[in-house]
């Protein structure tokens, strides 16, 4: 299959979800993972209709931004964000997903502020507890939350999880109902200025299930690109930014 036929099922299982959950197909945004992916099969994924792009490492995209600066797209971090990388990552991605202690949103907020930019986030809450995830846990999420809201140069916009992986999808619903929960009640209680409207939630193996539940925003990799490369180029310091810096 091409990456556009691809797409053009994956919109028509979003549609679907959308409907049962009684919200319109435009309440999702289908983001395309391009992790490990070539600038080519991008860019073929751009002819299909994608213009949502995340990657997992910031080193790797910046290689990909270069190539791709020309393009009418919006870049997404979903991957965690090590300090040393907070600086290129506010100026490349429109919205950063995995903000996961106050200290680096502290951080965030300083490098946005130099750069006269409101950084768009999402809070990584952790629900499954799994060492090799990061995110902030659900208790104390609001009192996080409200020093978060506080900062001038972030924008708090919802709420980000990665559930475990688990072959029943439906044994999976229940971490993201607990996610919405969480939004819902941080709502209530008006922690953050803004609506917190978004909820990204969902892969390929599960991303219907997340629709269901009230994602507006599911991360597909594997259901638009096929299968991962068995070997994953390997990335250096070559993009603009990585070489300002050496400057």
């Amino acid at each position: 299959m091409t990456i556009e036929s691809r797409f053009n099922q994956i919109r028509d299982r979003v549609e679907a979800a959308a409907e049962r959950s009684g919200r319109p197909r435009s309440s999702v945004r289908i983001i395309a993972v391009s992790k490990y992916r070539t600038v080519e099969e991008i860019e073929e994924a751009l002819r299909a209709g994608v213009t949502e792009i995340a990657e997992n490492r910031v080193q790797e995209a910046d290689h990909k931004h270069r190539l791709l600066k020309d393009k009418e797209l919006i870049w997404h971090l979903v991957g965690h964000l090590q300090g040393n990388k907070v600086k290129y990552a506010v100026q490349m991605f429109d919205w950063i997903h995995s903000l996961d202690s106050v200290k680096l949103a502290e951080r965030i907020d300083r490098l946005a502020a130099e750069i006269g930019k409101r950084q768009r986030v999402l809070v990584q809450v952790d629900l499954a507890g799994e060492e090799t995830k990061s995110g902030l846990p659900a208790a104390g999420i609001f009192e996080n939350l409200e020093k978060m809201g506080k900062l001038e140069h972030l924008n708090v916009e919802g709420f980000m999880v990665l559930p475990p992986f688990l072959p029943d999808t439906e044994d999976v619903r229940p971490y993201f109902s607990r996610l919405r929960d969480l939004r819902d009640e941080a709502r209530k209680r008006e922690i953050v200025s803004g609506p917190l409207a978004e909820l990204s939630m969902g892969m390929t193996h599960d991303f219907e299930v997340a629709i269901e539940e009230g994602a507006t925003m599911v991360r597909i990799g594997t259901a638009l690109f096929g299968d991962r490369p068995s070997s994953h180029p390997t990335v250096t310091q070559s993009g603009t930014l990585f070489q300002e810096e050496r400057k």
